[in-house]
């Protein structure tokens, strides 16, 4: 028998770690839009230090020569820049201290569903993986393959902790009343992942469009960037269409065939929100003349979205729909 307060702190950590992955992506975007990617040229140092200089005068008179070296060429100190990028890391290594305590809590199903304790550790190795592929990242001067991996690695890391903390209430959530949601929906549920997958690959690739463009503008006059855009711009854009009325069709069948107030009933009011914040996030970066704030916020609900959609999928596959 499970322990019930051993078993409530487990569930709470990996909403915790959930969160605190989801804020590493919302960071990450704010590194990508101000240009602060490259903000750290090293790593696991920044600038061959464990806590970055505030002023160029801390470095060595030649440190431009040095990294140019080393492959990064026109290497320059710019505190924000390299703050912004090396907050990026702590929260990053915040992230790998609750996937350990997780991982701890998780012991006490090694009793009763192993499941979860091995797919909480999976998520420790996975991370440690990707703690890697973030220095490779740095190491391929931001290549956009590279950066893709990272983020889709990143949405595999949150599918598995939400995967086991679902698992973990596997009892609670079966007793969800799905008799009456047509069985079709599971397959569309599954179509829309993909599709959201499909549409962060897609924004990666105009992510990268978009940094290229900004270095071109030295990260100003953001009103003339969209008439470089690529035609993946005009691809992603439109995309958001059959995203969004995928998702409503489907949220609209659930939200109907669900009792009130549900955890499914709500998980498709909020999955909508998600859908409706990241298009106005997008028209304001078409229309709006690229406004910093918007990018990460885009990418942040990009995942949201996704994460939305696994954890309404294993519900379903839970309750057999």
């Amino acid at each position: 028998m499970i322990d019930t307060q051993a078993a409530l702190r487990f569930r709470r950590l990996g909403i915790m770690t959930i969160f605190a992955v989801y804020c590493v992506i919302l960071v990450g975007g704010l590194v990508r839009a101000s240009g602060a990617g490259m903000g750290c040229p090293d790593w696991p140092t920044c600038f061959g230090q464990w806590v970055p200089p505030t002023h160029e005068s801390q470095l060595p008179p030649n440190y431009q020569e040095i990294y140019a070296e080393r492959g990064y060429k026109n290497t320059q100190f710019n505190p924000i820049k390299t703050w912004t990028e090396y907050g990026n890391r702590l929260v990053g290594v915040t992230i790998g201290i609750f996937i350990i305590f997780t991982v701890w809590a998780s012991r006490i199903y090694l009793k009763g569903d192993k499941s979860v304790f091995y797919l909480s550790l999976s998520v420790l190795l996975i991370t440690c993986f990707q703690g890697w592929l973030g220095s490779a990242v740095v190491a391929s001067n931001l290549k956009p393959f590279m950066i893709t991996l990272h983020m889709l690695l990143a949405l595999f890391i949150v599918a598995l902790l939400i995967y086991a903390i679902a698992r973990s209430q596997h009892d609670f959530i079966a007793q969800l009343d799905t008799a009456r949601i047509p069985s079709v929906i599971k397959t569309v549920l599954m179509v829309a992942m993909g599709m959201t997958l499909l549409q962060v690959v897609m924004g990666t690739q105009v992510r990268e469009a978009v940094d290229l463009i900004a270095n071109e503008h030295k990260y100003i006059d953001r009103e003339y960037w969209r008439d470089s855009f690529p035609m993946v711009f005009y691809v992603h854009r439109s995309f958001s269409a059959f995203i969004l009325f995928t998702n409503l069709w489907m949220s609209w069948k659930i939200y109907q065939n669900v009792a009130k107030g549900s955890v499914l009933q709500r998980s498709v009011f909020w999955l909508m929100g998600l859908i409706v914040i990241a298009i106005l996030a997008g028209v304001s970066l078409d229309r709006l003349g690229m406004p910093a704030a918007a990018q990460p916020i885009h990418l942040l609900m990009a995942n949201l979205i996704f994460g939305m959609q696994f954890f309404i999928y294993i519900c379903l596959r839970y309750t057999k729909v």
